[in-house]
């Protein structure tokens, strides 16, 4: 991942203010208790530097150009003040989906996590079930599978889960050809089929457009290299786009609202009100909706919060290494012919 468009700062000047901190979560969230992020302050303001832990260096370095870019760069021009957010309900019991939905104030869209290895459809049903009941008949509610079925699956799976009326359903499958192939089986019901993984973390994250394999895509600033490559995608795709965070902290969410405020169109609730799953932010207020909607606007960190949230010694020298690491992969990419 190169940084066309800007310099490369210094590892020196990015080490200068780093920051390393870890936020614990209100509900278990794609297997993890407890949020760790790496933020920095650029020339432009602060941003975020947070891959999971299992990305390689290669793909976390992705992750390091986007936050370069933001807090090194200004934000492309604004068209929006405010962003719709949806509600974001993990894989949980039923029974806890009301306190979940309660952390979200105002929103009338849900996605709801499914899908979720050790549980059965039974546990999806039930959960999307009280989603419904909550939201009402007027809200949306959209499915997220993270590629965990197979074609059979996915079609035996949406047509249960249909009668809930489903907004769509993202990445019920791992290759482009089973999403082609859901897509297909399941037109006659109209429900639109939204790729994430296969935009996010694809080498060429256009060839699920191409392939006719989706009728949405979900992009994330962190992880296609920062907003005005997310902008680029969108706009080469030609399909409606969702917004989404990575579990951010309120750095990266504003980040993700950046990113949602330069779209020429937004048609959807956008997935970054993802702060409301943490018991503490790092930004006082936190970037959570308010009426269902989160403001645009650069943020920063709260001085006491750094100290308060900072990750133990260990942790930071795990990822002070990893912005060696990474900083060292976009360096030999800047330089290559």
């Amino acid at each position: 991942m190169s940084t066309d468009g800007f310099a490369l700062p210094s590892l020196n000047e990015l080490r200068e203010s780093a920051r390393v901190v870890s936020l614990p979560m209100a509900a278990r969230f794609r297997g993890i208790e407890v949020r760790e992020a790496l933020l920095l302050r650029g020339p432009a303001g602060w941003t975020e530097f947070s891959p999971f832990a299992e990305y390689a260096d290669a793909e976390a370095s992705t992750w390091l150009a986007s936050a370069i870019e933001f807090g090194w760069t200004e934000t492309p021009a604004a068209l929006r003040t405010e962003i719709g957010v949806n509600a974001t309900v993990p894989a949980i019991a039923a029974e806890r989906v009301p306190e979940v939905l309660a952390r979200f104030d105002g929103c009338r869209t849900a996605k709801v996590k499914v899908a979720e290895a050790g549980q059965t459809l039974a546990d999806d049903i039930a959960r999307v079930r009280i989603v419904r009941e909550l939201l009402g008949p007027e809200g949306r509610l959209r499915i997220d599978v993270n590629a965990a079925w197979n074609v059979d699956e996915a079609e035996h799976a949406i047509h249960a889960l249909a009668e809930y009326d489903l907004e769509y359903v993202e990445q019920p499958c791992a290759s482009i050809e089973e999403l082609a192939e859901v897509r297909k089986r399941i037109k006659h019901m109209g429900i639109p089929i939204t790729a994430d993984e296969s935009v996010r973390r694809a080498e060429d994250p256009l060839a699920v457009a191409r392939a006719g394999a989706a009728d949405i895509i979900v992009i994330k600033a962190q992880p296609l290299g920062g907003l005005r490559r997310a902008l680029a995608v969108v706009a080469e795709a030609g399909l409606p786009a969702v917004v989404s965070s990575a579990v951010d902290t309120s750095i990266g969410l504003s980040m993700g609202a950046a990113l949602a405020a330069a779209l020429p169109t937004l048609d959807y609730d956008c997935g970054l009100g993802t702060s409301s799953l943490f018991v503490e932010d790092i930004v006082v207020p936190a970037v959570r909706p308010v009426n269902g909607k989160i403001s645009v606007g650069r943020v920063a960190p709260d001085p006491a919060r750094l100290d308060e949230f900072a990750a133990s010694a260990e942790r930071r020298d795990w990822w002070m290494s990893r912005l060696e690491r990474c900083h060292a992969v976009l360096a030999e990419a800047s330089v290559r012919p």
